[in-house]
This record gives structure tokens, sequence and C-alpha cells, in this order.
């Protein structure tokens, strides 16, 4: 026996920040293939820069923590009825998060370039004729619920995630929007793939996952889709935690 969903969002438009790798591009896949129109991001000038096929997508170059270019993004889009937060990284430029500069790096990255993207699409996501509303996806982390002493710069963000999105929840109930969190535990990801050079950083992450294993893209990209269609249509402010269990112990 298995069970399977599927999607239908043919008609609807979509961003995904960070829709090149991993989590980003499992997502923005995902709704490509249910009928979206969906738009990526990256940072590089264009998408055939990257090793992955992202036929389908359509590509628009962003660096989050440049404030021209969120809001020449956020100025493409008269009517967006999907935006997927995703991009974001640890260590941003190699640095230290530990130290004050590595800190706000981080910060600057995985909140303040978000925050600033979402607030600036607030008018094309007004616009949605969508059935259920507007939907935004915020992706939060695990670090943001238990201390990672490693990246407390990315842990503070991924806190900052939550707290904006229970905020912009309440405050856009009424116009037609609704604002969630996905909070992904240990994933296989580009971006926690050097994790797997070192042994003893992978055990003491798998002590904390009842499940024993890391989890997969495709099983955080249904999680946030489901999010975004009509039958969660009473969902708002809510965070999903999709992490082996690592919250219950």
């Amino acid at each position: 026996m298995t069970g399977q969903v599927s999607f239908d969002f043919t008609g609807a438009t979509v961003l995904v920040t960070g829709g090149t790798s991993g989590i980003g591009y499992a997502t923005a896949s995902l709704f490509r293939d249910a009928g979206a129109q969906v738009t990526i991001t990256g940072t590089k000038s264009t998408a055939g820069e990257y090793g992955v096929d992202l036929s389908g997508l359509a590509y628009r170059q962003l660096r989050i923590t440049e404030h021209d270019s969120v809001d020449a993004l956020a100025a493409n889009f008269n009517q967006l009825d999907v935006l997927v937060n995703n991009a974001g990284a640890n260590f941003p430029d190699g640095l230290d998060e530990s130290k004050p500069d590595g800190f706000e790096a981080s910060v600057a990255l995985n909140l303040i370039g978000p925050y600033r993207l979402t607030v600036g699409l607030y008018r094309a996501l007004r616009a949605s004729p969508a059935s259920g509303g507007a939907s935004v996806v915020n992706l939060a982390s695990m670090s943001a619920l238990r201390s990672v002493p490693m990246v407390p710069g990315y842990s503070a963000a991924k806190s900052g995630i939550i707290n904006i999105t229970r905020n912009l929840a309440a405050k856009w109930a009424e116009k037609g929007i609704r604002v969630n969190a996905v909070a992904p535990g240990a994933i296989d990801t580009p971006m926690t793939a050097p994790m797997h050079g070192a042994a003893e950083i992978v055990q003491a992450e798998l002590a904390h996952i009842p499940l024993r294993r890391f989890g997969f893209v495709t099983e955080i990209a249904p999680t946030v889709a489901f999010l975004c269609t009509e039958q969660s249509s009473y969902t708002s402010g809510a965070v999903f935690v999709v992490d082996g269990a690592s919250d219950c112990v």
C-alpha cells in the first residue's frame, strides 16, 4: 500500500526564492509540475549558470541582502498567489556567526531580506484571486526551536521568521493573505552536505532524531504546497515542524 497526494495549481502564479537547489528547487518543481507559473530566484546572473534543469521555471536574479535587488523583484509582480521565502544560508560568506559581523550578516540574509520582500509584495498578494486567499510560506528551521551553538545568527534569524509569520498572519488576516511557516529538521541539501564530512557532527544530529535519518527535500515540498491549497484556508500563523520527531526528545 502507498499513500500519495497530488496537487493542482493550474493558473497559479508562484515565486520561490532560492529555487535553484535543495528545498527551494524541489518546491518550485512541484508547483511547476502541478500547473503553476513559477518564478525562482538565485544569486547568479542567468539560469544557465546552474548545473540543474530549470526548464519550465522563470528565473530572476536576487541578492536578498541588497535592498535595490529585493525592491526590483517585488516591483516585477502585479499579482502573486504564492510566495515561498526559501532563500537563505548559514555562515554567509564564510563568516563565523558567533562573531558580531557574522551574526549580523546571517540575520540580514535570513530574516531582514525575506521580510522586506514579503512586505514589498503585499499589493501583489492582495490582488490574488486564489480561492482561500494568497499564501506566504516561510522556511524556518528547527534551529529556531532549540539551541544550535554553531549557527547563532541563523538560529536567531529563523526564530524571527517564526515571529514575523505569526505577526503578518494576524495583520493580513482580513486582507485575504495567509502566512505560515515550515520548520524542517536536518534535511539532505547542499547546505547540510558539509556536515557529512564530520562523523561526530552527523551522529550528534542523529541523536536528536528518533527516525534516525536526515530528511529528503521531497518530504518538505509537499508540506509547503499543502499550505497553499484552499483545503488549508483556515490555517494561518502556523509553524509546521517536519523533523523526524526531533522536537519530541
